[in-house]
């Protein structure tokens, strides 16, 4: 599928299989590739479409942060799925995709058949610890724009959220690092500034209204979303908990046959 432009930005997104519609959406410095192990198993079951985020992998990545907020992100998802002349999708989010998700869920619940959440959360519900966390995504992204993105990519891969990556391959996490390298940094730091955890609405208020079933996955060995995802386990009426043993933040990674299942079984979810 040839790229297109929405709202004035330039948008790879790519559509194969056919059956019910099923969007993924990548994380934080990640893109549309991520998804490429799981495409032969998904292609046979759904009409699977990705894209990169604006700021991430072949889309653009424009100089304004306003233009990454979730609002207009939101706004281009919804776009997409109007493009491709879908009416309803199943929408599956993962991480800063999952965030994305569960706000285009929130503004335009009557467009998704289910919403899939792997590692994601509602932002942060007391204010301060907001403004604390755009302070520090501000200064991380003002590093990333000085210091590069090899640098960066350095930097990021050596968080804890990451340990449990070390079980895989080597093979898999150089791939995964050189997904990481093809981003544009400045993409990738107003990402921070504009769609970051700090800068996101807390959703915490809005779970208990989402209409449709909502499947959260989380990693056992990934203890901050865990807690987080039991806590809006707590909030939603139409929740469908999984917590994946052995698996850290990324699931589908670390765990893909698992998390495969856990996809397919959610869109079948009655309300």
């Amino acid at each position: 599928m040839p790229d297109f432009c929405l709202h004035g930005v330039t948008y790879h997104v790519t559509s194969q299989g056919a059956g019910q519609p099923l969007v993924l959406l990548h994380g934080f410095t990640g893109s549309s590739q991520n998804w490429r192990p799981l495409l032969p198993t998904l292609i046979g079951k759904f009409q699977v479409i990705t894209l990169d985020i604006v700021g991430h992998g072949r889309t653009a990545s424009p100089p304004n942060e306003g233009r990454y907020h979730l609002n207009k992100v939101a706004a281009d998802l919804i776009a997409v799925l109007d493009h491709l002349h879908i009416e309803q999708a199943h929408l599956m989010g993962y991480s800063m995709g999952g965030r994305l998700a569960l706000f285009t869920a929130v503004h335009y619940p009557q467009r998704l058949h289910t919403l899939i959440l792997e590692s994601a959360s509602p932002g942060l519900a007391v204010e301060s610890e907001r403004q604390e966390r755009v302070r520090r995504d501000r200064e991380l992204a003002d590093w990333l724009e000085v210091q590069g993105i090899t640098a960066f990519v350095d930097r990021w891969e050596q968080l804890p959220l990451w340990a449990s990556q070390r079980q895989l391959p080597p093979e898999t996490r150089q791939t995964l690092r050189q997904q990481r390298l093809q981003n544009n940094p400045v993409g990738l730091a107003n990402s921070l500034r504009g769609m970051g955890t700090g800068a996101q609405p807390s959703l915490w208020p809005d779970l208990a209204r989402l209409p449709m079933p909502v499947v959260l996955i989380a990693g056992e060995l990934d203890e901050k979303f865990v807690h987080i995802n039991r806590q809006m386990a707590g909030h939603i009426p139409t929740v469908h908990l999984n917590i994946v043993p052995g698996a850290g933040h990324a699931v589908h990674l670390e765990r893909p046959s698992a998390f495969i299942n856990l996809l397919k079984t959610g869109v079948y979810y009655e309300k």
